[in-house]
C-alpha cells in the first residue's frame, strides 16, 4: 500500500477532484476568500485559480501531502498572491492564534482523521470575526443511498486516502465550534454515494 499511497493515489486523488462538476462547486466558494486565508487541504492546487488578488493578501496553503502538491500543475502555481505551502495536518496547523481571517476547505473534511480536532484548530488561528468557507461531499439524506454509502464506506477509505463517504458535513462543523450562516446542498452529476454536496460559510461561535 506504501506505493500505492506515494505514486498512484495522488494521481487519482487530483483526477476526481478535477472533474468538471467538482471545479464549479470550487468556483463558487473560493472567490469569497479575503485577507489572510488558510486552505485546508490545499492538495495539488486546484482551488490556487479562482482566488482574488485583489482581496487576499496572503496564503497558506495546508497538506500533509508532498506527493499530492508534487501533481500540481505550474501554471497552477503562477499566481500573483503571497504563498507559502504548509506540509502539516489539520489537526496541529502551525499558526499563531487568530492569524487568519478566512479558512477554506474544499472536499477535505472527509480524509482528516480528526475532524473534531481539525475544526477547533481553525477556530483557534481565526480572527474573532473569521469565516469559514467550505464545500464537502456529505451523509446522503436519502435513506437508500446513506445505506449504501455505510455499506461500502470500510472498503472505499481504505483505497481512497482514508476518504469517508458518509460524514455528516453540518453537524461536525457545528460540534467543532462554528455556526452556519449559510449552507446549500445538491447531488452532483456522477456516483450517488459521493455525489451529495453541501457548501457554505460559518463564523467561530463567541466563547
Amino acid at each position: 500500500m506504501q506505493l500505492y499511497d506515494k505514486y498512484i493515489l495522488p494521481k487519482l486523488v487530483h483526477l476526481a477532484c478535477s472533474r468538471n462538476p467538482n471545479m464549479r462547486q470550487r468556483e463558487k466558494i473560493i472567490p469569497l476568500a479575503a485577507g489572510r486565508v488558510l486552505e485546508i487541504g490545499v492538495g495539488s492546487g486546484l482551488n490556487l485559480q479562482f482566488y482574488n488578488p485583489d482581496k487576499v493578501t496572503r496564503l497558506w496553503g495546508l497538506d500533509p501531502s508532498m506527493e499530492m502538491w508534487r501533481t500540481a500543475q505550474s501554471g497552477t502555481l503562477a499566481s500573483p498572491i503571497d504563498f507559502e505551502h504548509l506540509q502539516s495536518s489539520a489537526e496541529d496547523i502551525p499558526l499563531a492564534d487568530e492569524t487568519v481571517d478566512t479558512v477554506v476547505m474544499t472536499y477535505t473534511l472527509c480524509t482528516i482523521p480528526d475532524p473534531l480536532k481539525a475544526l477547533r484548530e481553525m477556530g483557534r488561528v481565526l480572527v474573532p470575526h473569521g469565516k469559514l468557507l467550505f464545500c464537502e461531499h456529505a451523509k446522503a439524506p436519502d435513506r437508500r443511498v446513506y445505506n449504501w454509502q455505510r455499506w461500502l464506506n470500510p472498503i472505499w477509505k481504505n483505497i481512497a486516502g482514508g476518504c469517508n463517504l458518509n460524514r455528516d458535513i453540518s453537524a461536525l462543523i457545528t460540534e467543532g465550534g462554528f455556526k452556519i450562516t449559510d449552507l446549500d446542498t445538491l447531488y452532483l452529476p456522477g456516483w450517488k454515494p459521493a455525489s451529495y454536496n453541501v457548501w457554505g460559510q460559518a463564523v467561530k461561535k463567541s466563547v
